[in-house]
């Protein structure tokens, strides 16, 4: 089983930059996708479900703005949008559009897309209230005894070598020493595994997946890895190959391509 992974920064954008052309070779099984930035009435019939696949999504109410998808093959025996079908006091979460959900017999797969706190903090307060809470819901996934992989842009780089200038940006969002606690926690005491990580214990500059726009950062790799599969650890041992592919940009983000011997 192939799953891609891959934040678009806006689906029409992305499709004028070839992402349709280059999934239609990938021959992925699922596709997560986040940070679609459109309506349903903004899609075209190929960004709904390309051929071969079937499109699932969960639009945020604001038009232009995040939003996540996912492409099945194989048609879901059900699609949960957003997490008000298990929790309560999750609409602000909701109306942002960051959560989709498709079961295929006993596994799940999820496309995730966690807020930023990059643009103030009013927006960082809201990135930590929706970590606690979604970590409520990852500790119900874990203990539901279903087979779950979350893709997504979870805007967390872990560890050191997940980011190029570590030592700068120890205090800003995305690499806060609570934002890293948050993912170690959930890890090494919840039980999830990261399975990139797993596979590259000791990858730096080849596992970023997230090039700032400004500057040089694409040019001299000075990137984060932010975009993460991560999986319950039954169908995490299963997986035996992952990469981040950089040959074409169709966003400021990278697929992230794992294999699982499903």
């Amino acid at each position: 089983m192939k799953i891609i992974s891959l934040n678009l920064n806006g689906i029409r954008s992305a499709t004028n930059k070839g992402v349709q052309a280059w999934l239609n070779k990938q021959d992925a099984d699922i596709v997560c996708m986040q940070e679609i930035k459109a309506q349903a009435a903004d899609m075209t019939a190929e960004m709904l479900s390309p051929a071969g696949y079937y499109g699932h999504f969960h639009y945020a109410e604001k038009k232009g703005y995040s939003g996540v998808g996912i492409y099945s093959k194989q048609k879901p025996d059900a699609v949960i949008e957003g997490l008000a079908s298990n929790n309560d006091g999750v609409a602000d979460i909701d109306s942002e559009g960051r959560y989709i959900e498709c079961r295929f017999d006993n596994l799940s797969v999820i496309s995730l897309y966690l807020p930023s706190g990059s643009s103030g903090e009013e927006r960082q307060a809201f990135k930590f209230s929706v970590m606690t809470r979604f970590m409520l819901h990852l500790q119900a996934l874990i203990a539901s005894g279903r087979e779950v992989v979350i893709c997504g842009d979870w805007n967390i780089a872990h560890k050191e070598a997940d980011l190029k200038n570590y030592k700068g940006n120890k205090k800003n969002s995305g690499f806060l020493p609570e934002e890293r606690t948050w993912l170690t926690v959930l890890f090494d005491q919840v039980g999830w595994v990261d399975v990139y990580r797993k596979l590259h214990p000791d990858t730096t500059d080849a596992c970023y997946t997230w090039w700032s726009n400004r500057g040089q950062a694409w040019a001299k790799n000075v990137g984060w890895r932010i975009d993460y599969q991560i999986a319950t650890p039954l169908i995490a041992a299963k997986a035996n190959a992952a990469s981040v592919y950089k040959d074409e940009r169709f966003s400021d983000h990278a697929p992230l391509i794992i294999n699982y011997d499903v």
